[in-house]
């Protein structure tokens, strides 16, 4: 055996997954005055690389089309609004040359609409496109879809890996099969276009979008490209038939490479760097014939790329052949320096053909009329942004294909998650698979033995799925949601089972039989985007729950192998440390199986399926080492010391020890824990593993699963996901005064409060105020079965100014002296009402100092 401490474990990489990594140049930051105000060099870029047939006929229809246009009917054409912000008679009336739904919307936002619901929207939006009765236009619309990894807004569709696993496999073939089931399975629902791939080469683990990255080195993303393209729409006589959809590439340009991680943030990486490392994904998807390409929400050197029109349409456009659309990202125009949501000239005369305005759409679509109007924008502008948008349907057949509930012979409910499309998945799951340590070859599992399978993620497939899974943060679901699917435990469960040894799940380690081996499965919860952002890339820094887990296993004698799932690499030395086998199983998706038909062996002894996986990302030694990049692009080898190395994977042909003895102590300076001065209740998401919860006299206890939810068969009280300054940082809670009804937050556990509420601690919460009530309205805590205390919070809403947003505070002894135990906090907020009211909350927490309202200022 070959012993490993903490000395990086260098990976062989095959000349195909290393590249021209050491014989790349070294890049300086911003080396020109044209770089240092993200003003791109034309010429440094590759020329003429759109691979796409050109026809004159269809130009000359375009021309046709273009002369019987009013400017409203062409700007309707680049107005893209959201579905529940929009509805079928606004389609008809304005004539919308798309339409999207974000992530967690639904059709008559239900969470669990069916295939058909999903297929009857999309034809009635398609008729009325084409109903010119009040718009003049018969323009068939186009719906876009976040289909990431599988069609993963749908109810039952087969969600695959998140694209960190993906690029763990390395597996092109493998890439287009799942691009290809992928398609058609979003075309199953009657959606024309989909916002993949993202082909973003992540730089820093902290950054919240990293599982969207297939590597932190562009040769996979590069290769992946092109394949996810052509796995979209189609090639040859399946370009674009009825199992194929329009692709996107995104996001253009630089998203991966922001400052310290930070999403949305500022790229200063020089152009060549651009060109070497962030737009190789974007070169090889433009050779394959993409027909749309995202504009991204970062800046390079502090431009904006929504409104950078040097690379939008100097080099995207104008130099590298590009003839398709570019579209805007979910508000991205908004955040231009002097534009809004609702207005924003400088987005579209930077090269921005369909702008993205999912709530604000009919005010911009009359700014923009204006703008046009007065010169702001140009007309040529417009134009050429139209001759796009109508260029991309009709390749793509939409003004001669059949209405979506007449394109599929078969019925979608057969092609939604079907065994095909999960066959494709379990294999990608084993594949993506990475073994970083077997020590003593404890791998594989024997399957006829006493197993104990436990963890946060053991039995947890929105877990395992990740964000973007059904709602846009992947919080909220439960396996029931998943149906087809399995998770790890199932797997393991059948494998075991079958081979005559038994399987004990335990969400705490705990047991009746003490197991021969234990199976922990942990890691991060479901995040997506800004939300995952994070600033250190320690896993559960000041909480080790899963790290006192596999310590107790240890003390006890168990044998245990750690399944690791996360979006990113983690530092997780003390878990390395307490673990005999370790797996980075990153967020496989709705198919849990595979990782036990890796795990396990035959119940002969034979291996069932080896590990092939490789790291395609870095694994860090410290948690000081947030930016740890492969040699070659922008960092030179001898500041490269990984603990595992881009391209590492052990299978079981090898015998490899790695030391139980690594460095636990962390690098960083850190400071005295929040949680000393401050209980996080809700900030964009529940905190502390709390949820909502919504009810009345029909149901006292309705779980809040998605964006969006009514009380059982009423709309006694509504519950919304609704922007503020950030996508669905805000809940808006709507009372219709019919019967009274309850918002809460409720976790597992109980909350002691006491320091906090002995410490001058209030609720704090930023509130706006939609519809003053006009009798009382209820704010409280409860600690259990006839425990509880609540304000009447009525007059401070009706003092507050209507549609502006305001900082409430209340002390916490005004809870604790009407009724509250402090101690045992089982509800720590509760809004009730029986009124006609509506108001919205953000940023809700328990903090202490500051000033507080008076509490005989609230009735109770």
């Amino acid at each position: 055996m070959v012993a490993l401490s903490t000395l990086t474990v260098t990976a062989c990489l095959t000349s195909e997954q290393s590249g021209d990594a050491e014989g790349k140049s070294q890049h300086p930051i911003a080396s020109t005055s044209l770089e240092s105000q993200g003003i791109a060099t034309k010429a440094l870029w590759p020329k003429d690389i759109h691979r796409v047939e050109k026809s004159q006929l269809l130009e000359t229809r375009i021309d046709t089309l273009i002369a019987t246009m009013s400017n409203e009917q062409k700007i309707a054409q680049m107005v893209q609004p959201e579905i529940r912000s929009m509805t079928v008679a606004d389609m008809r009336q304005y004539g919308f040359g798309s339409y999207l739904n974000g992530g967690g919307a639904f059709p008559g936002n239900d969470k669990h609409a069916k295939v058909t619901d999903w297929v009857q929207l999309a034809e009635d939006m398609y008729q009325a496109s084409v109903d010119d009765s009040l718009d003049g236009s018969t323009i068939p619309t186009m719906w876009g879809t976040d289909a990431v990894h599988g069609h993963n807004n749908v109810i039952g569709a087969t969600i695959f890996p998140h694209n960190i696993g993906l690029g763990a496999m390395n597996n092109p073939g493998l890439i287009h099969q799942i691009a290809t089931a992928t398609a058609s399975e979003v075309a199953a629902t009657g959606i024309d276009w989909v916002f993949a791939p993202t082909v973003a080469v992540a730089r820093d683990d902290r950054w919240g979008r990293t599982y969207e990255s297939y590597s932190e080195y562009p040769d996979i993303v590069s290769r992946y490209s092109a394949e996810i393209v052509s796995g979209l729409q189609g090639q040859g006589k399946t370009q674009f038939d009825s199992e194929h959809v329009i692709s996107t590439v995104k996001h253009f340009l630089g998203d991966g490479g922001t400052e310290n991680g930070k999403d949305q943030g500022n790229n200063l990486s020089s152009e060549q760097a651009l060109i070497d490392l962030h737009a190789q994904g974007y070169f090889s998807a433009l050779e394959a014939g993409v027909q749309t390409v995202m504009a991204s929400y970062n800046s390079w050197h502090g431009s904006k790329m929504h409104g950078n029109e040097s690379l939008l349409t100097g080099v995207l456009k104008d130099h590298m052949g590009f003839d398709g659309l570019v579209v805007g990202d979910w508000n991205g125009h908004g955040k231009l320096p002097g534009c809004s949501n609702d207005s924003c000239a400088l987005a579209i005369n930077a090269g921005v053909d369909i702008i993205m305005v999912p709530d604000d759409w009919k005010a911009f679509y009359h700014n923009t009329l204006k703008q046009l109007a007065d010169g702001t924008i140009r007309q040529s502008r417009v134009d050429d942004a139209v001759r796009r948008i109508l260029r991309v349907k009709l390749r793509a057949g939409l003004f001669d294909n059949p209405s979506p509930a007449t394109r599929l012979a078969n019925n979608g409910n057969d092609i939604i998650g079907s065994q095909a499309h999960r066959d494709i998945a379990r294999q990608a799951v084993r594949e993506s698979l990475v073994l970083l340590k077997n020590n003593d070859n404890i791998l594989p599992l024997a399957p006829r033995q006493n197993v104990l399978v436990t963890g946060s993620g053991a039995d947890n497939i929105g877990m395992q799925s990740g964000g973007w899974t059904i709602s846009w943060q992947g919080t909220g679901n439960s396996n029931s949601d998943f149906p087809g699917g399995s998770s790890i435990f199932d797997g393991i469960k059948a494998q075991v089972t079958s081979a005559g040894g038994s399987v004990e799940l335990s969400t705490d380690a705990s047991f009746k039989q003490k197991p021969d081996v234990a199976v922990v499965v942990f890691g991060e919860q479901p995040y997506a985007e800004y939300d995952g952002d994070i600033t250190t890339i320690e896993h559960q820094a000041g909480n080790k729950t899963d790290l006192a887990l596999l310590t107790s296993l240890k003390a006890q004698g168990i044998k245990v192998v750690s399944v690791f799932i996360s979006g990113r690499p983690l530092w997780v030395n003390a878990e390395l440390n307490q673990s005999d086998a370790f797996v980075a199983a990153w967020l496989p998706g709705s198919e849990g199986r595979g990782v036990s038909e890796v795990l396990f062996s035959k119940a002969n002894g034979e291996i069932n399926y080896d590990f092939v996986g490789k790291l395609p990302f870095s694994w860090p030694a410290s948690d000081g080492q947030n930016s740890l990049n492969f040699p070659g692009v922008k960092n030179k080898a001898a500041d490269y010391q990984p603990l595992f190395s881009y391209g590492y994977g052990l299978n079981y042909r090898d015998e490899l020890t790695v030391s139980n003895e690594l460095n636990e102590k962390s690098s960083l300076q850190t400071a005295s824990a929040d949680s000393e001065n401050s209980y996080g209740l809700f900030n964009r998401r529940p905190e502390n593993n709390l949820e909502f919860y919504l009810a009345d006299a029909a149901n006292p206890e309705l779980l809040v699963t998605g964006n969006y939810a009514t009380t059982a068969g009423s709309d006694n009280l509504v519950f919304d996901s609704v922007d503020w300054k950030k996508q669905e940082d805000t809940r808006e809670f709507t009372w219709s005064g019919n019967a009274s009804a309850s918002v809460y937050l409720k976790g597992e556990q109980s909350i002691d409060l006491t320091q906090l509420d002995l410490a001058g601690g209030r609720l704090v919460f930023d509130v706006k105020v939609s519809s003053a009530p006009n009798a009382a309205v209820y704010l409280g805590m409860a600690c259990g079965e006839n425990c509880a205390a609540k304000l009447d919070i009525s007059k401070q809403l009706q003092a507050l100014p209507v549609t502006q947003w305001q900082q409430m505070a209340i002390d916490m002894t005004c809870f604790s002296q009407t009724g509250l135990k402090p101690e045992q906090v089982t509800k720590p907020l509760i809004f009730e009402s029986s009124t006609a009211v509506k108001f919205s909350i953000a940023n809700v927490r328990i903090a202490k100092g500051g000033q507080t309202a008076n509490c005989n200022l609230f009735a109770n």
